[in-house]
């Protein structure tokens, strides 16, 4: 770990003490997770306090750990890519909502407002709730869209399709009418697949 990152990894102990697990570092990028409960609190301290000024969310993703290999823990989670432009570092910080069935994050919109955008687009795909947001709607799918596409149980095919009918002059939705099947690719099995010619 670089003197850099190991700073950085002090500070927040030293800062955040127990709201935080231990810091760890992958990818070149140190990441910190917490429970939901403890949002508000840890994201106004990452961005105020003077050693550590995360002045800039710079990205926030809805996660689904549900078929990932062996996870142990939470189900849902919403991942903040933060940036401290005063002290030129970076910080991953994931927050885990404690329910599986009903996920539900506070929102983090009154400490960076850029996050607004990325949490209906949470909402949107995997069903993260964030109490507090301003407007909370859909923001790629259809208005009436049912459930949410990222989700690892939403079936691949969808529930409903959509189909322009002449008649009634507008867009109209129906249950899916594709049969879910199964693809097996074909393999080549031909004696010179693959081989470099001898031609020179």
């Amino acid at each position: 770990m670089s003197v850099k990152l190991e700073r950085l990894c002090q500070k927040l102990r030293e800062v955040l003490g127990g709201s935080i697990g231990e810091p760890m570092l992958r990818l070149g990028e140190v990441t910190i997770e917490i429970d939901g409960a403890a949002a508000l609190e840890v994201a106004r301290t990452l961005r105020d306090h003077p050693e550590l000024r995360f002045e800039q969310l710079i990205d926030l993703s809805g996660i689904d750990y549900s078929a990932y290999a062996g996870w142990p823990g939470k189900r849902f989670a919403a991942v903040c890519h933060l940036t401290s432009l005063t002290h030129n570092w970076r910080l991953r910080l994931r927050i885990y909502a404690p329910d599986a069935e009903y996920p539900v994050l506070p929102t983090l919109t009154d400490v960076w407002s850029a996050a607004n955008w990325y949490e209906r687009e949470a909402f949107d795909l995997y069903g993260i709730m964030f109490d507090g947001h301003p407007d909370l709607r859909r923001i790629l799918t259809d208005y009436g869209f049912v459930g949410h596409p990222f989700r690892k149980d939403f079936p691949v095919s969808g529930y409903v399709e959509m189909r322009y009918d002449p008649e009634q002059q507008r867009v109209v939705y129906q249950p899916v009418t594709i049969e879910p099947r199964e693809v097996t690719p074909r393999i080549v099995r031909e004696e010179q697949y693959g081989k470099v010619s001898d031609r020179g």
